[in-house]
């Protein structure tokens, strides 16, 4: 036999071991039952690092999910409204401090123990005080007046707060034990943790006790396969529904469909907003920077730069275009957004403000300091890379010099007063997203308002917006901080960052199964969040 064929041959062994090894080491044998479901969705259901704990992060925190094994007081239903789950009524006391909930009277967890206000009281308590990312720091105590009615005492008002009643699964206040609930979790949501296999899956199933809509799959199996092997997850048909990898975006598979749906989650690069005067944070961090403390800088870069050109370019048209962080939001506000790709507006801002090319480098300056800074992102995301690089390029044409820096976030952090970074935010709620995002006292040694934006009229709103009692009128005041006529955080006024995009989440879906893909990016980024309404063909 020529070595030619021997070649052939050994090819041929090492893509069968490659395509054996994925399957054993995701143990996935293809399920013949209909109502079994395979899903590996590393958007938001990666495997968890302290288990399937609600009070340690299971399904709230960074990224909100639906936990599957836990009931909430609150839930969204498919308008995006947040809506009773748990929870009958509630009613805020005048002065916002006591939001009083009531719950039903019907609901049993998985072993069949009567869920009651003490085991929403303990939730809420033990969770205060947990690692988990949900920040309940302005929750002072919850007390069950009765069995079925809580107060929440609160140490300032908080129109937000009802974000955190959403998001905290409730657990067994009888059976919780912080050491074993991760991997036995007790709870009174659709399903029950059957199995969990660590590094590879973890199967749940039916819970009979649930009172809500019974999904009508009666098993899911949750894989946690790295990104790496996910195309070659997908083609080898032991999965139903999958996320697709950066790099699989534009991929094609037999037997599946492709479909996308809004992350929810804005990108956007901080720019330092003081000037550079010699001062340092309480770490020793410089702070300031004398470009981008220049409004100007500011204005023509979120007028010159091309939004829809990066989108389509790096996520291949799977996102759209974002101007303030929160354009979709019902606090979002269309006269803060600006139209962009304009180049010559962007020069004409520029020039009149004294930044001009004198030296012919290609790089404008004004009073000796060159149109220049660094824009650090976290080395590990390649989207992140790909969007920052664009953006340099666009930069360059108005004149302004952006050097990358691809590193590590303990290195961000100590850039973030002084350099541009770029960003990710994700949640829903306006006090994450705007309130710590844009008042001065959230400018501290923390990410949240990295670039040290100091407004007092729109520190004036959003007092108001976060301690009135009325959601309707917060919307409002939330709305109006991003511009008031003169400034504000959103592009038209004191543009303090350049937001960019939100990307979707793509995923490869089996021919058969359905899924409900028609959701308002307020409805929130989880692709399970309406598990009751899947079928298979």
């Amino acid at each position: 036999m020529d070595k030619k064929k021997l070649t052939i041959i050994a090819v041929v062994i090492v893509i069968i071991i490659i395509a054996l090894g994925i399957g054993l080491s995701m143990n996935t044998t293809k399920d013949t039952n209909p109502q079994h479901i395979v899903i590996a969705d590393s958007n938001n259901h990666g495997e968890p690092d302290n288990g399937f704990d609600a009070l340690t992060g299971w399904g709230s925190g960074h990224s909100n999910h639906n936990t599957l094994i836990y009931s909430t007081l609150f839930k969204t239903d498919e308008n995006g409204t947040i809506i009773n789950d748990l929870a009958t009524n509630y009613t805020i006391s005048s002065d916002g401090l006591i939001w009083t909930v009531n719950i039903r009277d019907d609901v049993k967890f998985s072993n069949n123990k009567t869920l009651d206000a003490e085991d929403v009281a303990f939730s809420f308590n033990t969770a205060k005080n947990s690692s988990t990312e949900l920040d309940l720091t302005n929750l002072n105590y919850a007390k069950a007046i009765d069995n079925y009615t809580i107060e929440f005492h609160l140490n300032e008002s908080r129109s937000t707060f009802i974000y955190d009643l959403r998001y905290l699964g409730i657990v067994s206040a009888e059976d919780y034990n912080n050491e074993t609930y991760g991997s036995n979790p007790i709870g009174s949501g659709p399903y029950i943790l059957k199995e969990w296999d660590r590094g590879q899956q973890a199967i749940f199933t039916i819970n009979e006790n649930y009172y809500g809509e019974k999904p009508y799959f009666t098993q899911i199996t949750l894989l946690f396969p790295d990104e790496s092997s996910s195309l070659e997850l997908v083609k080898s048909g032991e999965v139903d529904v999958i996320s697709a990898p950066f790099n699989g975006l534009n991929e094609t598979v037999e037997g599946y469909n492709k479909i996308n749906l809004s992350a929810g989650r804005a990108q956007g690069i901080s720019l330092p907003y003081l000037p550079n005067n010699g001062t340092t944070s309480e770490d020793g961090d410089v702070i300031g920077n004398n470009v981008t403390s220049d409004i100007n800088i500011r204005k023509a870069l979120n007028i010159g730069i091309n939004r829809s050109e990066i989108v389509d370019s790096v996520y291949s048209g799977y996102g759209h275009v974002e101007y303030s962080g929160v354009d979709s939001r019902d606090y979002g506000n269309t006269e803060a957004a600006v139209e962009d790709g304009d180049i010559e507006s962007a020069k004409n801002i520029l020039d009149a403000a004294g930044w001009k090319d004198s030296d012919g480098d290609g790089i404008r300056e004004k009073n000796g300091t060159k149109a220049s800074f660094e824009l650090y992102y976290p080395s590990e995301n390649i989207d992140r890379q790909s969007v920052s690089l664009l953006f340099s390029e666009q930069a360059k044409e108005l004149g302004i010099e952006v050097e990358l820096v691809g590193t590590d976030w303990d290195t961000i952090y100590t850039k973030m007063y002084s350099q541009a970074v770029f960003w990710q935010q994700s949640s829903q709620n306006p006090y994450t997203m705007i309130y710590q995002q844009y008042h001065s006292k959230t400018a501290d040694n923390s990410y949240m308002n990295p670039n040290l934006y100091n407004n007092s009229e729109v520190d004036s709103i959003l007092h108001e917006a976060v301690t009135t009692t009325d959601s309707v009128s917060a919307n409002s005041l939330w709305s109006k901080a991003a511009y008031t006529g003169d400034g504000g955080f959103g592009p038209s006024g004191d543009a303090p960052w350049v937001w960019i995009s939100t990307f979707d989440y793509v995923y490869f879906v089996a021919e058969d199964v359905n899924i409900t893909t028609e959701r308002p990016d307020n409805y929130g980024n989880d692709l399970l969040i309406n598990i009751e309404k899947w079928s298979r063909n």
